[in-house]
């Protein structure tokens, strides 16, 4: 087991946060999931031909099912 001294951690900077990820999420489309179900608990997602089912769960996650 390591032994970190306290005198050590206050010494210490976070490392800067990298800007790859945020510019990657900033170009990327986002709708909150009132915007795409409306109340609904399911809906329906068309993709090459196929339909998949989107649904939020009793305990509020996402599934999606083909």
């Amino acid at each position: 087991m390591t032994r970190v001294r306290l005198e050590d951690l206050q010494d210490m900077t976070a490392l800067p946060e990298t800007t790859a990820k945020t510019e990657a999420q900033a170009n990327l489309p986002s709708f909150t999931t009132e915007e795409l179900f409306h109340g609904a608990t399911e809906i329906g997602i068309a993709h090459q031909g196929l339909t998949y089912r989107l649904r939020i769960t009793r305990q509020g996650k996402l599934v999606l099912n083909k």
